[in-house]
């Protein structure tokens, strides 16, 4: 079993469109969208629709609630971007996503954690930066989930393989499409990434688990035009370069 695992596209097309045709490329039996599907100033509603043609397996990401259950003035920029470019029937399907999935071979998809789409799993904020967690916060952030074999994670954009000591594998495949949340304030301070368009390959054989994390290049410069022609320059440094000055 090949299992392709995307996350965090964040309404960027050309970078799902790259992860995608690789995908194609590596015979993989089936793939998993971790959330996180639109919320971004570039291609929100083009992006739903391409995905919605895909037929994918999706959890709900945080922002992908946001869309529908935040004021407008509670919504980062380029969620009230996202809003706007979407129908109400879409933001509904965006809404009505599984907040978690449960896929074959004792898989178990979320957004965040296990039971909160905005909590990391296997980081923490410090000083602005984000760290790994310890062992007892990973252990109580997955609550009942410890007894998988295997979780699949996304919301802090960072590609990781965590074996957690007699638990699950958890598996965190980074961004497709946003190495930085612009919108944050304090991204400025975070660790130096890269503008890959980034995705994980989960191969399950002989009760053995092998992960292939891939970073692949796109068009990020046509992405960056596309955020600064809508009026969000700090995106647009970001999609370029993968950080924030």
């Amino acid at each position: 079993m090949r299992l392709a695992i995307i996350s965090d596209v964040h309404g960027n097309l050309r970078a799902l469109e790259a992860v995608l045709a690789d995908v194609r490329s590596r015979g993989v039996d089936a793939t998993v969208n971790l959330g996180d599907c639109v919320a971004g100033p570039t291609w929100p509603r083009e992006c739903f629709e391409y995905l919605a043609t895909l037929n994918v397996p999706t959890v709900r990401g945080n922002h992908d609630r946001w869309i529908v259950d935040r004021a407008t003035e509670q919504l980062p920029p380029a969620g009230r971007f996202a809003r706007e470019a979407l129908t109400q029937e879409q933001r509904n399907v965006l809404f009505a996503l599984p907040a978690t999935l449960e896929l074959e071979g004792g898989i178990l998809a979320v957004h965040g954690t296990p039971t909160d789409d905005s909590t990391y799993l296997t980081e923490e904020s410090h000083d602005h930066r984000m760290i790994p967690a310890g062992r007892d916060l990973v252990r109580e952030r997955l609550g009942e989930a410890i007894s998988r074999k295997i979780v699949l994670c996304g919301h802090s954009h960072r590609q990781s393989v965590t074996q957690f000591p007699g638990g699950p594998l958890i598996v965190n495949p980074g961004s497709v499409g946003c190495a930085v949340f612009a919108d944050v304030p304090t991204a400025c301070h975070w660790d130096l990434r890269s503008p890959h368009a980034r995705y994980a390959i989960l191969t399950q054989a002989g009760g053995k688990a092998r992960v292939e994390m891939l970073a692949l290049e796109y068009d990020w410069e046509e992405a960056a035009d596309k955020a600064l022609a809508n009026g969000f320059p700090k995106w647009a440094e970001a999609l370029l370069t993968g950080a924030v000055g």
